[in-house]
């Protein structure tokens, strides 16, 4: 699998603080989740990756291009939507457009073109004429995803794509975020706060805690390598049931009133947890089955 960015010995550095530590890692999935705490260190990953942060020692590349030598054939490759606003208010969105085109490396006349295409994609067809500071939130984040896309970028990176949305907004942006990915015409990654986002739309996630990458998964994989987890609810005389499920290899633990979360080995079958409560007389009113969430992945990682 090619690998589209690579991170080797990575590191930034402010004054004396280490914001990133020695990076190493290569990421080939076509849609890559960045995940972690504030202050983890996500935006300066990013703007180091956009040559935007000066890098104290080790290189990173992207699709084989090395940030400190060719950094001007990675902008040509690479779009880039920020979580803030950056506009100019008197633009009209087809010129704003057309305009980053132009510094991505377009020729005005194909600036122009695409500008109007990309607007059309992301549903601002109707306003692109209209100027940047009449915009709404939600259009302003469309106007900076077409911003990012209309040089027809190898990579993708958005920072925070959803953040301000009404959920209406954040469907339409998850829409468009899944349907770029299904294209097969461009990698993603994607920095946010909501896990929920990364969860609908990324392949694999890289987790980074205080400039350290703590956890990197493919999402997939690492749902079917986990262990499984059942909550129970019961009805009766429940004493001593974690002890005597965890005699049959449960990780038993009760969570009040008649309920009980259990995390089973492999091989586990859940007609043993029938066996045990029907031995007691005891009713079973729930039993719920699930694998890990990315929420279980990335409180797992933070613990870590």
């Amino acid at each position: 699998m090619e690998s589209v960015i690579e991170l080797l010995e990575l590191s930034v550095r402010f004054g004396r603080r280490d914001i990133l530590n020695r990076l190493t890692i290569a990421l080939g999935g076509r849609s890559i989740g960045l995940l972690g705490p504030n202050g983890a260190g996500k935006s300066t990953l990013i703007l180091s990756l956009l040559g935007l942060c000066p890098v104290a020692a080790g290189t990173a590349r992207i699709f084989g291009c090395d940030i400190r030598r060719q950094m001007r054939q990675i902008r040509t490759m690479v779009g880039y939507m920020p979580e803030n606003d950056s506009f100019i208010a008197n633009m009209s969105g087809v010129s704003f457009v057309r305009m980053m085109g132009e510094l991505s490396g377009l020729p005005p006349e194909a600036a122009l073109e695409r500008a109007h295409e990309v607007l059309f994609y992301v549903g601002l067809g109707e306003a692109r004429y209209r100027q940047l500071g009449t915009y709404s939130q939600g259009m302003k984040q469309l106007a900076k995803l077409a911003q990012a896309i209309v040089h027809g970028p190898r990579l993708l990176i958005l920072d925070e794509p959803t953040n301000g949305l009404d959920p209406p907004a954040r469907q339409r942006m998850i829409r468009l975020v899944r349907d770029m990915k299904a294209s097969g015409q461009m990698h993603l990654l994607l920095c946010s706060h909501l896990l929920r986002d990364v969860e609908e739309t990324c392949d694999e996630v890289l987790i980074l805690k205080q400039g350290n990458i703590v956890h990197h998964a493919h999402l997939d994989m690492e749902r079917r390598a986990n262990k499984r987890f059942v909550e129970i609810e019961t009805f009766g005389n429940d004493a001593g049931l974690a002890e005597e499920l965890a005699r049959i290899g449960c990780e038993c633990t009760a969570a009040g009133a008649g309920r009980f979360k259990m995390t089973l080995p492999d091989g586990f079958e859940l007609r043993q947890i029938y066996r045990v409560a029907a031995g007691r007389n005891l009713q079973l009113r729930r039993l719920s089955y699930r694998r890990d969430t990315l929420e279980d992945i990335f409180m797992k990682a933070m613990e870590g």
